[in-house]
């Protein structure tokens, strides 16, 4: 009896430091907000956001149209109004809002309501997706600060936040893949084909002619 009294004092310290990193965690995961952008091919976008400090993950997907969990052929096929976007999720203790919207704007081509690069139509347009006036005022103030600094008008849009559905599951983190797909370069690694995929759609190339030192992602490989 006096072995299992004497060990009662360290189970019940193990426990208390247990429920202190469980509700340290919890504190954490609220404390985890989402910025949703559209910048062309959200293969793209999330290979960039995904190395920030900061960030703890990017997901690819759909949002701003009609149609409900679309899926890839119909939103590029165009009609659903979806936009491809990425999903960012990011502690703000760590990196801001307004930080990840900076870099957004200036790894992109915001001068173009086309599309974005070599990906034409509705589906590769740009656009900050917004939740409530306080993420509005602070998206028009990046956008007005950004559009002084290139010295040319942003045609990037602010749009209220709607549904975001995630886009197929070969679509995640698809710039780290292994997996051999046929391109017209060959048979290639996800990841290589992601490389050649981006070097000869010009993103970086076109990044870099706009924005110059400030582009925070782009180069030339």
């Amino acid at each position: 009896m006096r072995s299992t009294n004497s060990a009662r004092p360290i189970v019940l310290t193990l426990f208390m430091l247990l429920a202190v990193a469980l509700k340290g965690h919890q504190a954490h995961a609220q404390n985890i907000e989402t910025l949703t952008v559209a910048g062309g091919c959200f293969w793209c976008v999330e290979s960039d956001f995904e190395s920030v400090p900061g960030v703890i993950s990017a997901i690819s997907g759909y949002t701003g149209g009609s149609t409900k969990s679309p899926s890839y052929k119909q939103v590029t096929a165009g009609g659903t109004g979806h936009y491809e976007a990425v999903q960012i999720h990011f502690d703000p203790a760590k990196v801001t809002r307004e930080d990840l919207l900076a870099k957004f704007l200036r790894s992109v081509d915001p001068t173009d309501a086309g599309g974005q690069f070599c990906d034409r139509g509705d589906s590769y347009r740009s656009a900050i997706f917004v939740s409530g006036t306080n993420e509005k005022s602070s998206a028009q103030a990046i956008k007005a600060k950004a559009q002084a600094d290139l010295g040319q008008k942003i045609v990037t849009p602010i749009l209220s936040s709607t549904a975001f559905y995630p886009a197929e599951a070969y679509h995640q983190d698809y710039y780290k893949g292994r997996k051999l797909v046929i391109t017209r370069f060959g048979p290639k690694r996800q990841s290589e084909a992601y490389k050649r995929y981006r070097k000869a759609c010009g993103r970086d190339a076109r990044v870099l002619q706009l924005w110059g030192d400030a582009a925070p992602f782009a180069k030339i490989h």
